[in-house]
């Protein structure tokens, strides 16, 4: 004698099942890209606001090999530069938005590691960020002023950006996750 326990509708559970093997075969790719770029424009936010900007900053420039010419250049070029391909697109004075550059910007993939380069043109940048030395007594005249100190200290404008995203990460992409399986699971 056999008895029959009842029917089952497993419809429901074969979607959700083809919504999974969907998000887990194409979507997920384009998950951990969105992820990349949107940690890389957080970042860019974070170091474009800590970055100095000088104002009247001077160039000097040879002009036929002897004369020196001073040309005053407006400040920002080093802030701009997060969001520039070169120096001379920097010094353009054309201000980009960090999320739609981090958008533009190639992701890669390497042993399962999705990165992104953020890069700052700027020749001198790496100066302003870690600091550099410099000659006492040398006198600059695009300040009018003598050299003082031996060194000037960095600005640390990427590395605290970098650290403070660090902190941040696992809340934002905790958010991230449960977004995209309430995508998953609602469809």
């Amino acid at each position: 004698m056999s008895k029959k326990w009842g029917k089952c509708d497993f419809s429901e559970l074969v979607d959700l099942q083809k919504r999974l093997d969907k998000a887990l075969n194409g979507d997920t790719v384009l998950f951990y890209e969105a992820c990349a770029r949107e940690l890389a424009a957080r970042l860019l936010r974070k170091v474009i606001k800590r970055t100095p900007v000088g104002d009247n900053q001077y160039e000097i420039r040879s002009v036929d090999g002897n004369e020196k010419k001073y040309v005053i250049k407006n400040g920002g070029t080093l802030r701009r530069g997060w969001t520039s391909k070169t120096e001379k697109e920097a010094e353009s004075g054309v201000e980009k938005n960090a999320f739609e550059w981090a958008n533009s910007l190639k992701v890669q993939k390497n042993s399962g590691v999705y990165t992104i380069e953020v890069i700052n043109p700027v020749t001198y940048a790496s100066y302003v960020e870690y600091g550099h030395r410099q000659e006492p007594g040398r006198y600059v005249p695009a300040i009018g002023k003598r050299l003082v100190n031996s060194w000037v200290d960095g600005v640390f404008m990427l590395t605290i950006s970098s650290e403070e995203l660090e902190a941040e990460m696992p809340r934002i992409l905790e958010a991230k996750i449960i977004k995209f399986l309430e995508e998953c699971f609602n469809g």
